[in-house]
């Protein structure tokens, strides 16, 4: 189950990707280990939470729907706008504070991972006995880590044949799709208004 909450693409995904694409390959499994870290703290809020604050209160659920659908189109506009020569190349890494802020940022203000979280995860615990919440929860903090080490692994095996002309075109298909995603959040919020 919690292979099939991260696999999907989304921000977290990007980000790791984009990291095995540019860093040192130790720098991306920093970058990796630290995405699993924001991953599993927001999985656990989910899982014992936030879906609790959206059914209760609707202006939360609009707000985060508002707000994320205008991160989410910016960011897809930003990735469509960038051009090979603006590519980081290797050895040009984010600081190790910029590396936790966006993946900070990435997870706990993308309404997608918030969204998936709460209705995937809120509802699984729904249907557990307490003795089974512990044992669900380290399967999906397990697939946390194997995911996003796993998909450093696999992209920087390959990263050598990416050039920034393919990067280019892979922001430009991630952007799109970011944006509509983004669309369709601000669609949904424009439904439940």
């Amino acid at each position: 189950m919690g292979l099939a909450y991260l696999a999907p693409i989304g921000m977290q995904n990007l980000f790791v990707i984009n990291s095995a694409l540019n860093d040192s390959r130790r720098r991306a499994f920093l970058t990796a280990l630290i995405v699993a870290f924001f991953d599993i703290t927001l999985s656990a809020s989910c899982f014992f939470g936030i879906g609790s604050l959206m059914e209760k209160y609707e202006t939360v659920k609009l707000g985060i729907l508002l707000l994320g659908s205008a991160v989410l189109i910016k960011i897809g506009l930003s990735l469509i706008k960038t051009k090979a020569e603006e590519i980081r190349k290797e050895g040009q890494s984010l600081p190790i504070g910029k590396t936790i802020s966006s993946a900070c940022f990435v997870t706990w203000c993308n309404p997608q991972a918030i969204i998936d979280g709460t209705m995937m995860l809120g509802a699984f615990h729904v249907t557990l006995l307490s003795n089974q919440a512990l044992p669900f929860m380290s399967g999906i903090i397990s697939a946390s880590f194997l995911w996003f080490l796993g998909l450093i692994f696999l992209i920087s095996m390959f990263s050598g044949k990416i050039n920034s002309g393919v990067l280019t075109v892979i922001n430009k298909v991630c952007g799109v799709v970011i944006i509509v995603y983004g669309m369709s959040l601000l669609k949904t919020f424009f439904s439940l208004l």
